[in-house]
């Protein structure tokens, strides 16, 4: 698979590189936070990275003026597993070099199946924050090296977090998997409770 570049116009599909935010500090503490080498964890909201004066900028500028969370997702990965999109956009910054993959919800079936020949990547250097549009299919980064990688995520306050109603079984009901999550995993990936309507093969870097 070829690896874009966010810089490339192709990226223009699916979001933006964000340029004048200090992301210094927010990317020094990153630095601190659990990176497991085999396999990925995230954590929606972390007190250390929200009290810093990054986040009240995030907030105002990437969010205009909307309560948000910043959490991380970190670890070694190299599959795609599922996609996942939200109801509003999501901002990644990227602690360590890392490769996105992505897709657009435009592309998804009518039976809410997706064929993963669309996915693209896209490398994302170290230090560089992006903007994924709402309309972006993603998931957990893929390592660009050995090291595995470190990834702030900004996202609406409580995305991702436990539901508190039971959605229906039918229709794009039956994507939403926690708060503003609607996903679509692959077969292989074997998450639990999940809909596998991802065909064709469970890309890997």
């Amino acid at each position: 698979m070829e690896i874009q570049k966010v810089t490339d116009a192709s990226f223009g599909v699916y979001g933006k590189v964000l340029t004048g935010y200090d992301c210094a500090e927010l990317l020094e503490v990153m630095k601190r936070q659990p990176c497991p080498m085999d396999g990925v964890v995230y954590v929606p909201s972390v007190e250390a990275l929200e009290a810093l004066a990054a986040a009240g900028e995030l907030k105002r500028r990437a969010y205009g003026g909307m309560p948000i969370q910043i959490g991380y997702c970190n670890g070694n990965n190299k599959k795609l597993n599922a996609l996942e999109y939200h109801r509003s956009s999501e901002v990644d910054i990227a602690e360590s070099d890392l490769i996105l993959l992505l897709g657009r919800q435009q592309d998804i079936e009518e039976d809410y199946t997706y064929d993963t020949a669309k996915i693209e990547a896209f490398f994302v250097p170290a230090g560089t924050a992006v903007e994924l549009y709402a309309t972006t299919l993603h998931y957990a980064p893929c390592s660009a090296g050995e090291k595995g990688f470190r990834c702030v995520i900004v996202l609406p306050k409580d995305t991702n977090t436990e539901l508190d109603f039971t959605p229906a079984d039918e229709g794009e009901d039956k994507l939403i998997t926690a708060k503003n999550k609607w996903l679509i995993a692959h077969g292989d990936a074997e998450i639990d409770g999940a809909f596998c309507g991802l065909k064709g093969e469970n890309i890997t870097l």
